[in-house]
């Protein structure tokens, strides 16, 4: 049922923004930009890499809990992801949090977010990934190449902004079904 329901959500949204506009503050790059090899880990400590989610597109967020924009646009990402969540589509919320993966648990728990927990203890997406400020998000393709990247707090699920992912979703699932 829920896998209809985000069907007919996404034919919604991508019918209605076929030419959906890129949000002010999310260009899309003139050509995909190579991501570096992430390293971190999930709740339970295992290591993981963005190619877990290779063939999907996803919306990176890196952010922490002390962070206070970061903090506030979490719910619309929850949101989003409840949205638009699915074989195609990710929210992957990377905490850069020291103090670990309990710190970024116990706000999920208190706000009410069912997102996975990430943590990257040393910072290292950071640096990798050159970002100067908190939160920092980037829109990775299903092949692993940056599409875009938004710094600062956005509201993404707000239509304008679901509206213009499902575009570059849809946009990436007709790439991937051509011969």
């Amino acid at each position: 049922m829920k896998a209809i329901l985000s069907a007919l959500v996404f034919t919604v949204l991508a019918t209605a923004s076929a030419s959906a506009e890129e949000p002010a503050a999310m260009a899309l790059h003139e050509e995909p930009q190579p991501v570096p090899v992430l390293v971190f880990a999930d709740e339970s400590g295992r290591p993981r890499t963005l190619e877990s989610w290779r063939n999907k597109v996803v919306l990176l967020n890196v952010w922490a809990t002390w962070c206070a924009p970061c903090r506030a646009e979490m719910p619309t990402l929850a949101r989003l992801q409840e949205r638009l969540g699915g074989e195609e589509f990710e929210v992957v919320a990377l905490s850069v949090d020291r103090a670990g993966a309990g710190v970024v648990r116990k706000f999920f728990d208190e706000i009410g977010v069912s997102l996975p927990v990430f943590i990257d203890q040393d910072g290292a997406a950071l640096r990798s990934l050159a970002l100067f400020g908190l939160p920092a998000t980037l829109l990775i393709g299903p092949d692993g190449n940056e599409l875009a990247r938004f710094a600062g707090p956005a509201e993404w699920d707000a239509p304008e902004m679901a509206a213009f992912l499902a575009s570059a979703i849809e946009r990436h699932q007709q790439r991937n079904q051509k011969p």
